[in-house]
């Protein structure tokens, strides 16, 4: 079974191929076409929404690797105690245990 650091490390390079993927579609020139270019403009909404998403779960990544790091991974940020392995598994960036991140008793 993989680590946390290395499950971790892998959605956060799959993230990055994503984020670079979008980037690289936004930066796309637009078409002359009017109609293809309200198109386009909707569809870039939506991948700058869904960047903005991956940005934020890459954040989360990248401060559970710092909790790798200094020790405290599964422990909750918030009230010390340990996160459910099985939380943990479903979640390996989560910073919250099942309590202190509202879902009931853990």
């Amino acid at each position: 079974m993989s680590s946390p650091r290395e499950i971790l490390l892998a959605r956060r390079r799959e993230l990055v191929a994503d984020l670079d993927e979008i980037e690289h579609d936004l930066d796309a020139p637009a078409t002359k076409d009017w109609d293809d270019r309200a198109t386009e403009r909707q569809g870039d909404e939506v991948l700058e929404a869904l960047g903005t998403v991956e940005l934020g779960e890459l954040r989360q990544i990248d401060a559970a690797l710092e909790r790798v790091e200094d020790g405290t991974y599964g422990d909750c940020v918030k009230c010390g105690n340990e996160i459910a392995k099985e939380r943990l598994e479903l979640l390996p960036a989560t910073p919250l245990c099942r309590f202190c991140a509202g879902a009931g008793p853990q």
